[in-house]
């Protein structure tokens, strides 16, 4: 099995390499071949997730940053229109009400059509955000005062085949599901932070399963819910896709949490001078069935040791000069593999669903 080690990359890299295929283009997921793809957009540090289902309906789950010339927004649309093959806008999820979450919601709209909108809920202020009122009119007006409040338990209505797709949300608005499940042997590693007063803290989390296969995204939870999500039972279990949460930021990432549902693959949706820090990076070498380890960026602050070999980081440039090269993950119609690509011409590495 193979471990992400800080001794030798080198060695990570060839182990993996000889899963991988080069040059090839993968099918997308649609009504005719039965895949689950999941699309990782580059907004420098942002969160912007989209989600096609076998039935080929298209779930955005957050938007990056406004303005900058419409870079997040021409980066999603391109990557909806262009890459996934889709016209419109099934699901679109705001995590929290961070800008750097929601801020394209809204110009989005404007230019596809968005079916539904999913949200933990529009509070009457943001106390660390003095212009949110301003900035969530646009969104009331997108989604003419029509989207869905999201809690803990509930489930996302997608369509579902053979293997059952299913979304379940497992916190919302700082509430998590009931501590249910076998013990958490790595509870002990929660030592409590001083609490979090942010709209991190209140993020949408979402569990995705597909057949065996599954797939966990928190948006910017923060590190004491998530403990009281994960001990001292863990009602999620192990995960095969993890997008590593909060960016990679040392206030998320909780070892009791990360070492619990110990992912085979993680993605991290970093920007050079955000995220990625180095304490969230050691407790991602500490996870025992973690295989590979995708950055969107490299960190600009660190080393190349104390982050993930160069071959499984998509963008190695500044902000100014990046080109936004996506991660995509591509599962198969069985549900019993997956792929993941850096942009549409990396190499594919092939990885198996657990049993």
């Amino acid at each position: 099995m193979m471990r992400l080690v800080s001794v030798c990359p080198a060695a990570l890299i060839m182990a993996v390499l000889a899963t991988a295929v080069g040059g090839v283009r993968l099918a997308n997921a649609d009504e005719r071949n039965g895949r689950l793809d999941l699309y990782f957009i580059d907004v420098e540090g942002g969160a912007a997730t989209l989600i096609v289902t076998p039935a080929g309906e298209s779930v955005l789950i957050d938007s990056g940053y406004p303005d900058n010339l419409g870079r997040d927004r021409d980066r999603i649309l391109k990557v909806l229109r262009e890459t996934a093959g889709r016209t419109q806008l099934d699901h679109a999820v705001v995590s929290h009400w961070h800008l750097d979450h929601f801020g394209n919601h809204a110009a989005l709209a404007g230019l596809v059509k968005i079916r539904n909108f999913w949200d933990r809920g529009i509070p009457l202020e943001l106390q660390e955000d003095s212009l949110f009122l301003e900035r969530v009119a646009s969104y009331r007006a997108a989604s003419q005062n029509r989207s869905r409040k999201l809690i803990a338990g509930d489930t996302l209505p997608l369509q579902s085949g053979t293997p059952p797709l299913a979304v379940r949300v497992v916190a919302a608005s700082g509430d998590v599901l009931a501590n249910s499940g076998p013990p958490n042997p790595f509870a002990g590693e929660h030592v409590a932070q001083p609490p979090d007063v942010s709209d991190n803290a209140n993020s949408l989390s979402l569990l995705f399963q597909f057949g065996k296969f599954t797939f966990l995204t928190c948006g910017d939870l923060t590190w004491n819910v998530e403990a009281r999500l994960i001990t001292p039972n863990n009602p999620i279990g192990q995960v095969d896709l993890f997008m590593v949460t909060h960016h990679g930021l040392n206030v998320s990432n909780n070892p009791a949490f990360v070492l619990a549902i110990d992912p085979r693959v993680a993605v991290m949706c970093n920007g050079p001078k955000k995220g990625g820090n180095i304490e969230t990076q050691q407790t991602l070498r500490r996870v025992k069935s973690l295989q590979a380890l995708y950055q969107l960026h490299r960190n600009l602050a660190l080393k190349p040791e104390d982050q993930t070999p160069a071959a499984f980081i998509a963008n190695e440039l500044p902000t100014l000069e990046c080109q936004g090269t996506p991660i995509k993950a591509s599962v198969a119609a069985d549900g019993a593999s997956y792929t993941v690509q850096i942009g549409a011409s990396g190499p594919v590495h092939t990885y198996q669903t657990r049993p």
